[in-house]
């Protein structure tokens, strides 16, 4: 299943508990389809969190080749870690601001911060004059969701007293959609109607407001600049339609061992599970430590080919043990790979049946997997 690989990458994937695959083309695949679904507007990569959890040092520049310029991440200290893989017309933007003290070295960097408060705002302001030069940033707005950006109250003072942006070219307002998975919620359009309030006391400044969901809401939501996470990875940008995005991530454990167990057998801590017939069992390599969560403790599954392996009893940290009855004897042994996210449950599936999101699943996936991208 691996492809063309070397054997040094063969022999790192047999020594890992499983194995997580990264389809670069499928990643450039679908940034090509958020660019058709937005244009003329600017398609950026978010890209934080390591790229979701697999990978920005090897995510970036494949967005990079497929066009993107404009990159997300969360801290500074992402964005330094980001620069030197990426080329000089690349632009990184920083969405949690800066902390105190920070300022200097953004700036020598070139790289541009979000700015979320008035103490972010004066902070930078502060160093542009001190230093003379003219120094860029983004201006968010709070239009709903509480979390980050200006609240009403000091998008109003701002706008009456300009001369806090002393020294800051605004490139974009922008605030964030915190229901746009969700294409009939009422507080997109609650959202919508404060954005547009907000960015007319600023009308220098073009406005970046979709995110995954927004893109496949009505065109007045996408602005000029737009920010997919999680459907560049493959995972559905809202509820309401089938997933248009092309499968980015294959996650396949190794089993450790297989067994036959009687009726009335106690499986996994706590007993939580006992055999009503004799069954026969794979334990797998990877638990809650490796991002699997203990909520899939007999609900969740893993495959072999098109047949589901439910989950029986508790998910333990290192481990899980899956009803293997359904395969014929020996179709299992020390070593083989079963699917755990790939062409038989999609990232979304695996996230429904742990009761979270696919965000936190992919975010989740442990550093002891063997990661290859292809």
């Amino acid at each position: 299943m691996f492809g063309e690989i070397s054997e040094a990458q063969r022999q790192a994937a047999d020594a890992a508990p499983g194995v997580l695959t990264v389809d670069l083309a499928a990643l450039a695949a679908n940034y090509r389809l958020l660019c058709r679904q937005t244009g003329p507007a600017r398609v950026a990569g978010v890209v934080k969190a390591d790229a979701y959890g697999l990978g920005a040092a090897r995510v970036a520049p494949a967005l990079y080749a497929a066009g993107c310029r404009d990159f997300f991440i969360a801290q500074f200290g992402e964005a330094l870690d980001l620069q030197p893989v990426l080329a000089a017309d690349a632009q990184l933007y920083v969405l949690n601001g800066l902390q105190p003290g920070a300022e200097p070295r953004c700036a020598e960097a070139g790289i541009i911060p979000v700015l979320n408060s008035l103490e972010q705002l004066d902070n930078w302001s502060r160093l542009a004059l001190a230093r003379g030069v003219i120094l860029p940033a983004l201006l968010q707005f709070d239009t709903g969701m509480s979390r980050l950006g200006l609240s009403p109250e000091e998008v109003e003072l701002l706008a009456e007293s300009p001369v806090r942006l002393a020294g800051i070219k605004v490139l974009h307002v922008m605030s964030h959609l915190a229901s746009a998975d969700d294409p009939l919620s009422a507080q997109n359009a609650e959202q919508l109607v404060a954005m547009r309030r907000f960015a007319a006391r600023f009308p220098g400044a073009t406005p970046s407001f979709a995110n995954s969901g927004g893109l496949f809401l009505d065109a007045d939501y996408h602005g000029a600049l737009v920010r997919p996470g999680i459907a560049l990875y493959g995972g559905a940008p809202n509820l309401a339609r089938p997933n248009p995005m092309q499968p980015v991530v294959r996650l396949d454990l190794r089993v450790i061992q297989t067994r036959t167990v009687p009726a009335g057998t106690r499986i996994g801590y706590g007993g939580t599970h006992v055999t009503r017939s004799e069954r026969r069992l794979a334990t797998l390599a990877a638990g809650y430590a490796d991002g699997l969560p203990r909520s899939l403790s007999d609900r969740g599954a893993a495959y072999a080919g098109a047949t589901r392996l439910p989950i029986v009893g508790r998910v333990s940290m290192d481990s899980l043990t899956v009803d293997v009855t359904a395969l014929p004897p020996g179709a299992l042994r020390l070593g083989s790979l079963v699917e755990m996210i790939g062409p038989h449950q999609t990232l979304d599936a695996l996230a429904s049946d742990a009761g979270t999101l696919s965000y936190e699943i992919l975010t989740g996936l442990g550093a002891r997997f063997h990661r290859l991208a292809r």
